[in-house]
Order: structure tokens, then C-alpha cells, then sequence
């Protein structure tokens, strides 16, 4: 069942377009992440669908209903921001029955029922008659999150909701929204700015550029298989190659700058010409077999990372960078031979 519908959405800001006759279609039960630069319109979108922002043209629908001209309140939504804005001056109960108590028609006793439940869903109950004073980051954001469930809203929008907290309480809220989503299945739609969040958390993953969706798919899909130039950079970094292609007994093979030449992957009909290419940094080995496409390089700079090092080779007339364990790296100078396997090489389609 389709859940959310946005479709030929249009938002200008003066003569500035923020969305381009945007299409999305989210189904029910769906953890969608808008993923993307500041400026690329994921904010302005969710605001759209909150009814925080009327669109300049195009329709959303939530659970089947055309809602584009309903206000915020009107929608069956929650909307949780970067700020956790809890009300000072309630309890962790009132603030968490605050939504059922301006929308739902239960007795106060059934309230109090289902906010003590949401509660208990993010570990708070026992907090319960507490103030927001008296609480951490880490807490108060659960509260905010309690908040937002406790009406069984058709979507849950997340708006860079993590971004205040610190790495340990990022990570600690990160494995609690993913909790959280497989136990109750919300609909939820998250803007962030983070690919680790997005990868992280999201079913499905939609990289959004310049207002409209640059790639989707599942995470796997869109780190591994990127299509474009900026979508290998934005996910993860990468090397992007510029080589020239061409053909040898009918196999594709890439020659560098230095005249080197690699095979690459078979399958992707690939023509003689100059094509970029998509190398992730951890897919380069400095032990590279008889499967591995290689060149020869030299290490030029070296970064001890902990878990794994980040060393810029030179190599294939090219400046490449590389992260291994700290185990495989090689020292600084030293000459090396880099390899990686031919389906690592990805190629980019045309900008």
C-alpha cells in the first residue's frame, strides 16, 4: 500500500527552484532516508509534506488522502526536529500526552495508558514524572521520540533529528530507531545530511542533488552501484578515474595515464572512449592476487585511522587513495603494487 505520494511537487524561493517536479512514492511500513548536501531541497520537501510549506504545484498523499491543501494538524503526522522542543515547564508524561491531549478523544486514564506505553518503548518509564531539566541529551531526545509515536501517527518525519547529540549518543539513538521501527513498522521518512545515518537506518535510501533524486535504492544498492560521478563522491568518498577504454579480443580493458592497462568487468557494455570510473577506497589491497585487476605505485602519505589507515598512493599517473587495516598498510615511500577486483572498478554514467 502506498503510504505517501509526492508527486510532480514544485517549490521556488524567489527565483530560486528548491524542487523540480519531485516524484516520491513511500509504501507503508517503508524507512525512507532523503540523503544529500545542504541546499539539495530533502528539508524543504519534508516541510512540504508536514504541511509546513505549500508547494508553488504538484499533490502529496498520505494514506490515501490528497492532503496538499490541509494543515500540519489535519494530516495524522508526527514531525520530530533537530531541537527536541519538550515544554519546560510539564513532566515527562504531560509532554509525551501533550499530542493525544490536542487531537484524540480518550479519557485522560487511557492517555496516560498509552504515553506511559510509548515510554516504556523507549526505556523511559520510570523517568515518567520527571522534568526535561533533569535529563540528558540522550533522554531528552527520547522523550521527543515517544512523543511522536504516541498517536500512531500514517507518517513519522524525522528531520536531522540526531545531529545535536554527540558520536555515543548518536550511535545509542541510531540502534533505538532502528528498533523502534522494526517493533511498530512506522512509516517514517529522515532527512539527513549523514550517509552513515542514512545507510545505517533507511530500507531505502534516496540521494537527492540540485531538487531532484540523483539515485535510489536500498543502501547495498546506492553505495555499491552508485551511477553517477557525484553519487560515488557523496556516498562514502571514492576515486574517481578518468581512463580510456578500449576493446582487446572482446574484452574491456582501461588504460591509465602512464599507459598501464586493467581489465575490467565484463557485463557492463562498455565502448572504446574515455569513461569515469568509480574505485572505493577500501576496495584497493596491497596484496593483490592473480584475480586482481593491479598496477604498480608508491606510498606517498600515510594516516593511522585506529581500525584502519588511509594511505594516498601514487600510481597509474594518478594520486589514489586507500584504506586497509592498519596490518596490511604499507610505510611511507615505499613501492608498492595495488590491486583490486575488475567489479570494483564501476563505471559512471555521463553528468
Amino acid at each position: 500500500m502506498e503510504q505517501l505520494v509526492v508527486k510532480s511537487v514544485v517549490k521556488r524561493f524567489g527565483e530560486h527552484t528548491v524542487l523540480q517536479s519531485f516524484d516520491l512514492t513511500v509504501a507503508k511500513g517503508q524507512f525512507v532516508a532523503l540523503l544529500g548536501p545542504s541546499g539539495c531541497g530533502k528539508s524543504t520537501l519534508l516541510r512540504i509534506v508536514a504541511g509546513l510549506e505549500t508547494p508553488d504545484g504538484g499533490e502529496v498523499s498520505i494514506a490515501g488522502r490528497d492532503v496538499t491543501a490541509l494543515a500540519p494538524e489535519d494530516r495524522n503526522i508526527a514531525l520530530m526536529f533537530q531541537s527536541y522542543a519538550l515544554l519546560p515547564h510539564m513532566t515527562v508524561l504531560e509532554n509525551v500526552r501533550f499530542p493525544l491531549r490536542m487531537r484524540s478523544s480518550l479519557s485522560r486514564a487511557e492517555q496516560e495508558k498509552r504515553s506511559m506505553e510509548a515510554l516504556a518503548l523507549v526505556k523511559l518509564d520510570p523517568f515518567s514524572s520527571r522534568y526535561p531539566r533533569q535529563l540528558s541529551g540522550g533522554q531528552q531526545q527520547r522523550v521527543a521520540l515517544a512523543r511522536s509515536i504516541v498517536a500512531e501517527p500514517d507518517l513519522l518525519l524525522l528531520d536531522e533529528p540526531l545531529s545535536n547529540l554527540d558520536a555515543r549518543l548518536r550511535e545509542d539513538m541510531q540502534i533505538e530507531l532502528k528498533r523502534l521501527h522494526e517493533e511498530l513498522g512506522l512509516t517514517t521518512i529522515f532527512v539527513t545530511h549523514d550517509q552513515d545515518e542514512a545507510l545505517g537506518l533507511a530500507d531505502t535510501v534516496i540521494l537527492m542533488h540540485g531538487g531532484r533524486i540523483e539515485q535510489q535504492g536500498t543502501p547495498e544498492e546506492i553505495y555499491r552501484r552508485p551511477r553517477t560521478e557525484f553519487a560515488a563522491g557523496f556516498l562514502g568518498g571514492s576515486n574517481i578515474l578518468d581512463l580510456e577504454v578500449f576493446i582487446e579480443k572482446r574484452k574491456p580493458m582501461a588504460r591509465f595515464p602512464t599507459g598501464e592497462t586493467v581489465r575490467l568487468a565484463d557485463g557492463d557494455g562498455l565502448t572504446s572512449g574515455r569513461r569515469k570510473f568509480m574505485l572505493r577506497k577500501e576496495a584497493i589491497s596491497f596484496d593483490p592476487d592473480r584475480t586482481m585487476a593491479s598496477i604498480d605505485g608508491s606510498v606517498e602519505t600515510l594516516n593511522y585511522l585506529g581500525s584502519q589507515t588511509r594511505s594516498l598512493v601514487s600510481a597509474g599517473g594518478m594520486q589514489l587513495v586507500a584504506m586497509t587495516d592498519p596490518a596490511s598498510a604499507r610505510p611511507q615511500k615505499a613501492k608498492v603494487k595495488i590491486g583490486w577486483l575488475p567489479g570494483d572498478l564501476i563505471p559512471l554514467s555521463p553528468q
